[in-house]
């Protein structure tokens, strides 16, 4: 192995709080990338030197050698970045399912998301900039919040408020030239959640992947009878079990061209394994706000 990301979902299964647990005694990490170091006599596709990553991802992956079957693994363009290749399936892919799997999207149209400085929200908005796609970003109200505005602007983002700025009456009336969204990101849930149907469009659908804030989503009884918007689910590990998973490995490469050509991007921080207490505390927010923590072995 040469680098792996902690997660939250890698924490939730030491935790035991994650709906699928390995069976213990169990080694951590769920995504990286590694170098093939040996194979077996009937090994035919892959060689040693050759750059893999786990596809679909395994746990296991907190640790200096894996073996696995050959089908177990994608082998991937000796060019790709490690640290992008290290972190590409979890967050990215959720990002590009996210956009292509519930409403059909064209040039124009736009998307509304809260959590956006995560790394999934940062990946919606360079894929759907890639595609014109607009999109209007929602961020928590805290120390730092102009500069995290700054940066999702960077990255492409075509509005972004805190959630202090929406207690309006009309949300909507903030848009300027960006269309009404079609479809939502929800990863925080409470209050969060709710701000982003108060954007979507008649007959438009929120999607939701996570909870940060551990709060109920609340919907109001008008929000289904006059707008008939749809509540979605999505969880990667799922996905990945159903029949469109023979896509994945094809929609990786793509993520990785786009991360080579500079179109994706997100802050990391690769930690030497010899430090991975730190990096988990950085990781669970121990420290504070840290960027993704990726172990380098």
């Amino acid at each position: 192995m040469l680098a792996s990301p902690i997660n939250p979902s890698d924490v939730n299964r030491i935790e035991g709080v994650y709906p699928v647990r390995p069976e213990v005694p169990a080694v951590g990490g769920y995504e990286g990338v590694g170098e093939v170091y040996s194979t077996g006599a009937a090994v035919k596709d892959l060689s040693p030197g050759d750059l893999v990553i786990p596809s679909p991802p395994s746990s296991g992956m907190w640790q200096t050698y894996v073996v696995k079957d050959q089908s177990m693994w994608h082998k991937i363009d000796k060019d790709s970045p490690i640290e992008y290749a290290a972190t590409i399936t979890v967050n990215p892919l959720t990002a590009l399912r996210m956009l292509e799997d519930f409403v059909s999207m064209k040039a124009g149209d736009s998307v509304v998301q809260n959590g956006a400085t995560s790394i999934v929200g940062q990946c919606i908005i360079q894929i759907a900039k890639s595609r014109d796609i607009r999109s209007v970003n929602i961020i928590r109200d805290r120390a730092g919040s102009d500069e995290a505005s700054e940066m999702l602007k960077k990255l492409g983002a075509d509005e972004v408020f805190t959630e202090s700025q929406l207690e309006v009456k009309n949300v909507k009336s903030l848009l300027g030239n960006v269309s009404e969204p079609a479809l939502g990101f929800n990863c925080v849930g409470g209050n969060a959640a709710s701000l982003v149907m108060k954007f979507l469009r008649q007959g438009g659908a929120m999607v939701t992947y996570g909870g940060m804030s551990k709060k109920p989503i609340t919907v109001s009884t008008s929000s289904f009878i006059f707008k008939d918007l749809s509540l979605r689910g999505f969880w990667l590990q799922k996905w990945m079990v159903s029949d469109k998973a023979i896509e994945c490995r094809q929609m990786i490469d793509y993520l990785l061209d786009l991360a080579q050509e500079g179109k994706l991007k997100y802050e990391m921080e690769l930690v030497p394994f010899s430090n991975f207490k730190l990096a988990l505390d950085k990781a669970m927010g121990k420290l504070g706000s840290h960027p993704k923590q990726v172990l380098k072995f």
